[in-house]
């Protein structure tokens, strides 16, 4: 028997197939579930060519379905390079392509360009986060904050207009015309009041009630100390610790993470100096129910894990086939 062609999605593919914002946070919750109700998930195994900073990432991924023959199991790994020094050269830092398999015969069934499902994806993660434990706020619009212009900036922006309806958000990017696009573009967004370009990033994280970091990886690390919050705030860092300080977790009433294991492993290799044990994952908090604290400081990291890749992409996948969009490749 001849297999079937394997289908490529192109970046314009992947985005025409997207789900809606409600489901793709909908797909981010079921990933978080999955990671704490025994999804196989292995650290990011990685290489470091030679450009300073550089890297290339392996990121399998296993999630049982409830069929029992396993039919509806989900399979896949996304393959993502980083070149801070693309920059330059006028080429995205960032590079990714999710692969899933057929869960039965391990058949490669779809290649998918990862740039919009790694975008979407993780600002849907950060959007299961804010929709727990956002503070609620009375008489007043929900003020956000959003560090770094770049895709995760724009991609974060669509999630806080449609969580926090009304909300006010202030941006800060080193570079201001990417900070000025960003707010022009927040501003005409739905469910967004208000958007400003901060003068620093202290300056806008100030007097937020919810703060995403998602500022480019470089040399300089944890600058965002526990002062420059106020006191009731959810901050979800996206950007690993680039911004916020290690102070600011262990001080915070709740700590959480993606995926501890994953955590564990990047704070052994350094990327995550002084933090402390996170109280548990994202995830299990959801399974387990519990309340969200009644005040103080909330930090809910996530490293960006496999898993929601392939979960997002099975997601296309089928929207995709729906739609007879993609290129069947002969094998």
């Amino acid at each position: 028997m001849s297999a079937p062609a394997l289908l490529y999605l192109s970046s314009d593919d992947v985005l025409a197939a997207m789900p809606p914002i409600e489901e793709r946070i909908a797909l981010a919750e079921r990933t978080m579930t999955a990671l704490a109700n025994g999804a196989e998930l292995p650290p990011k195994v990685g290489v470091h060519p030679r450009p300073e900073g550089s890297f290339a990432h392996a990121m399998p991924a296993h999630a049982r379905g409830s069929a029992e023959d396993g039919g509806q199991d989900l399979l896949g790994m996304k393959w993502v390079a980083g070149f801070g020094t693309n920059n330059a050269a006028g080429l995205p830092a960032i590079h990714a392509l999710v692969v899933v398999n057929d869960p039965l015969t391990g058949l490669p069934t779809a290649v998918l360009d990862g740039g919009p499902i790694t975008a979407h994806r993780t600002a849907a993660v950060s959007g299961v986060a804010i929709r727990r434990y956002a503070p609620r706020v009375k008489n007043r619009p929900t003020r956000a904050a959003i560090i770094g212009a770049g895709v995760q900036g724009h991609s974060h922006v669509p999630v806080l207009g449609h969580l926090l309806p009304g909300v006010e958000v202030t941006i800060f990017d080193r570079h201001h015309d990417r900070a000025a696009r960003l707010a022009e573009a927040a501003a005409a967004t739905a469910g967004v009041a208000a958007a400003t370009v901060g003068s620093s990033a202290r300056e806008a994280i100030g007097h937020a009630d919810v703060v995403v970091t998602a500022a480019s990886f470089g040399p300089v690390r944890q600058t965002m100390t526990t002062d420059w919050f106020s006191d009731d705030v959810l901050i979800v860092p996206v950007d690993y610790a680039t911004s916020c300080a290690a102070e600011v977790a262990r001080e915070a009433a709740l700590f959480l993470v993606d995926d501890v294991g994953q955590f564990r492993t990047n704070r052994d290799a350094g990327l995550f100096e002084d933090y402390p044990d996170p109280a548990g994952s994202l995830g299990e908090a959801i399974l387990a129910g519990e309340d969200p604290p009644k005040a103080g400081r909330v930090v809910v990291t996530h490293l960006g894990v496999g898993l929601a890749d392939v979960v997002f992409a099975d997601a296309i996948v089928r929207a995709a086939t729906r739609r007879g969009s993609g290129t069947a490749l002969r094998r």
